[in-house]
């Protein structure tokens, strides 16, 4: 296999970027192989290392479709509701807890709170 041209951190030459940069201008690698990689020296550790793709071989983005945006959007109701209480949390549950805080820690509950208080919302 043969090694991939490397440049110094903001020094790659126009014609290549990185996914967030292709994705910000509505694009995609589209299956391309990295062309090339970025390399930002550290002091004690190995370098960082960006990977960037030729954006004329990139493709456009792929539009959202109706059953896209339903998938989507069930997907992100799994991730807010609580396995235990199966109430939606109103946030994505922690996967180090496994559920959402009010049943994670129950004993730090204010007396008569309920599981979907709080301070900023009443008023």
């Amino acid at each position: 296999m043969a090694t991939l041209p490397a440049f110094r951190w903001r020094l790659a030459p126009d014609g290549y970027a990185t996914r967030r940069q292709l994705r910000a201008a509505g694009l995609r690698p589209g299956g391309q192989d990295v062309a090339a990689q970025l390399e930002r020296p550290r002091r004690r550790r190995g370098p960082l290392v960006a990977y960037l793709y030729r954006i004329d071989h990139a493709k456009p983005v792929r539009p959202m479709t109706p059953a896209r945006w339903a998938a989507l959007a069930k997907a992100n109701t799994a991730r807010r509701t609580c396995p235990e209480c199966q109430r939606d949390a109103g946030y994505v549950i922690p996967t180090s807890l496994g559920m959402c805080t009010a049943c994670a820690f129950p004993d730090n509950a204010p007396e008569g709170a309920s599981w979907n208080s709080s301070p900023h919302t009443a008023r």
